[in-house]
């Protein structure tokens, strides 16, 4: 053979070779695009995305009850407002769902909880425990160390947001400098210990708090230099690295020189939206104000979560609107007493009114996400999944049957929108493989402990 060899018939390129040069006297490096060289041919896909990003948004205590959470419940129900009359694609939006339906998102009903509860301690099948535990991470409550008197329990494994950040899948190809943010709205708290004031956990007793003043994630995510890992820096050391890309070109076969092409071309495009943008990775204006307004506390730091991710800081985030048994009083809603209060007061009127408000909340941290785009143009809730969940299905008697479950966003192009899946006793984790299988990580199975399941909602996935 005369001339140049195909290289993917040579030794595979290395996963983690870089483009290098020179800028401002300091060595750079940009990482390649995945090429034919690396795998051998036909073994990628072709794609210049910037990857998914998956959320979570908690509310505390559930929905208001009705029949489907048990006998007792129902006669002291108004009705199910929340879960829609029919199932499919173009389902009309439930009235607890209507300041959602702007965003089409999909919403799967009648899921529980199926993992095993030992009888001791006492306390385990407690919906704010078990509840909270299967729905953030398919698992039951830690034994060890539980007790029901006091509240004091903690997680058996880290939750879906840290699952979903440490897998080396997720970040693999555009790393961040954050792998998951962690946030908060309400300050009121059940108990000022332990698992009641976060919904993030690393594993057992090992929380992850949110912040919770808009001024201070102003601070995280702008007030420091990100460095490599950050795309904008990255795409602006562009001038830096083509000459090695001209040198490793002249290496690559066809196929992998017009994707190094393409690649090179796609980040000119990111430079060049980046040098026409006034705002770039910079904010345009200080940090908002703290607010004792839910909704208006919700939009400050929605906004900057929207303007961190929109630069790739992070591509994971919890959102913990209200905390676990929230002690929230919605005075503006005409409810004098707390949330957790009403709820075992069998106050149906106001759950129901309440749970509307968090819904709206809901849907501000969605328009947020709908505002914005990444560098590349893509909008952020097309290429998000945000799990919307709470710590069981009610709150009046702490019943775990008809737990809520709403994913919002596109997955970028992994999850179908707009779909009603219902499952009467259906396994909750099966909406866990769901929304890890839209993100593009292959997962045989989830769950523990009795919970595990192989299943998905087929119907959800794209």
């Amino acid at each position: 053979m005369s001339g140049l060899r195909d290289f993917s018939a040579r030794r595979p390129l290395s996963r983690r070779a870089l483009l290098r040069g020179v800028a401002g006297g300091a060595a750079v490096g940009l990482a390649l695009p995945p090429l034919e060289a690396m795998f051998g041919r036909g073994a990628i896909a072709e794609d210049s995305d910037l990857g998914p990003i998956f959320g979570v948004f908690f509310w505390a205590n559930g929905l208001p009850w009705h029949a489907g959470h048990g006998a007792s419940q129902g006669a002291n129900s108004l009705g199910d407002y929340w879960t829609p009359a029919t199932t499919g694609a173009g389902f009309a939006a439930s009235e607890l769902l209507a300041p959602l339906a702007r965003h089409q998102v999909s919403v799967i009903s009648g899921l529980e909880p199926k993992t095993e509860i030992p009888a001791s301690p006492d306390g385990q099948s407690d919906g704010h425990m078990r509840g909270f535990m299967v729905s953030l991470t398919s698992d039951r409550p830690r034994s060890d160390g539980f007790d029901h008197p006091s509240h004091t329990l903690t997680a058996l494994r880290p939750t879906l947001d840290q699952v979903i950040a440490r897998d080396p899948r997720f970040y693999e190809r555009f790393p961040s400098a954050y792998r998951s943010l962690e946030l908060g709205v309400s300050t009121a708290r059940f108990h000022d210990y332990g698992h009641w004031n976060a919904i993030s956990y690393n594993g057992p007793d090992a929380l992850n708090p949110p912040t919770l003043d808009p001024a201070r994630l102003y601070d995280q995510l702008f007030g420091r230099d990100f460095g490599d890992p950050n795309l904008v820096r990255r795409a602006r050391l562009l001038d830096a690295v083509l000459a090695d890309a001209s040198t490793l070109r002249g290496r690559l076969g066809a196929a992998d020189q017009a994707r190094l092409d393409d690649h090179m071309e796609h980040l000119y495009e990111i430079q060049r939206r980046l040098e026409l943008s006034d705002i770039g990775c910079v904010p345009a204006g200080p940090a908002p104000a703290s607010s004792g307004d839910l909704l208006v506390q919700t939009a400050n730091m929605a906004e900057l979560l929207a303007m961190g991710l929109a630069c790739n800081i992070t591509r994971v985030f919890s959102f913990m609107l209200t905390s676990p048994a929230t002690t929230q009083i919605f005075s503006n809603l005409g409810v004098v007493s707390d949330m957790h209060t009403v709820c075992h007061a069998g106050d149906y009127a106001a759950v129901r009114a309440i749970t509307a408000y968090q819904m709206e909340a809901f849907a501000v941290l969605l328009d947020a996400l709908a505002a914005h785009t990444d560098p590349t143009g893509a909008n952020l809730l097309d290429r998000a999944l945000v799990y919307g969940a709470s710590e069981y299905g009610e709150g009046y008697l702490h019943d775990t049957k008809e737990m809520p479950v709403v994913l919002a966003g596109g997955a970028n192009g992994g999850l179908v929108r707009g779909v009603h899946a219902r499952e009467a006793g259906g396994n909750l984790s099966k909406a866990h493989v769901t929304l890890m299988r839209a993100l593009g990580l292959e997962t045989p199975s989830f769950g523990f402990n009795g919970g595990e399941t192989e299943d998905a909602f087929s119907e959800l996935l794209a």
